[in-house]
């Protein structure tokens, strides 16, 4: 199964979020986060995680990029316990058997988002609509997976 798991190009996540997500982590677009706030009443930082944050299922932070990647089986399980956990600690569910269905529709539309190549790139662009909260998502191929430019040689040594 495909899943979207945050990516880190540069520090900016750590300069533009209040709170960034760490590299690595398994992450789902997370509009809920913003569903009973103003986007007009939220500062610079706050704003750009409404504008185009993932959000991060392991510390809960904001990326900018997610890539689309493998997760096993018990670790997307592991990925709704976790989502499920959060709505009950942060946004009042009232236990684990009532987040729990919430948390796995979430974790599957995630997973939806990724039918792309594996290390495809996944941007999110989140905005006030006429009926609520609108997001739409970019993909950014890549240009040739799993090559990388070579920018040195190794040379063994008593060779130049």
């Amino acid at each position: 199964m495909k899943f979207p798991r945050t990516l880190r190009l540069d520090q900016s996540d750590t300069r533009v979020f209040a709170h960034a997500a760490e590299p690595g982590e398994w992450a789902v677009p997370g509009g809920f986060a913003f569903a009973d706030c103003d986007p007009e009443t939220l500062g610079p930082k706050e704003r750009l995680a409404f504008a185009q944050g993932w959000l991060g299922t392991e510390n809960f932070g904001f990326a900018s990029l997610v890539e689309v990647a493998e997760i096993a089986p018990d670790e997307f399980e592991r990925v709704i316990d976790r989502l499920a956990q959060h709505f009950v600690e942060r946004y009042g569910a009232p236990d684990l058997a009532a987040a729990r269905p919430v948390a796995a529709t979430e974790a599957k539309g995630a997973a939806e988002l990724c039918d792309h190549k594996i290390h495809t790139l996944l941007a999110l662009e989140r905005g006030p609509g006429a009926n609520g909260v609108i997001e739409r998502f970019r993909v950014i191929q890549p240009q040739r997976a799993g090559e990388h430019a070579r920018i040195w040689t190794i040379v063994n040594e008593g060779e130049v």
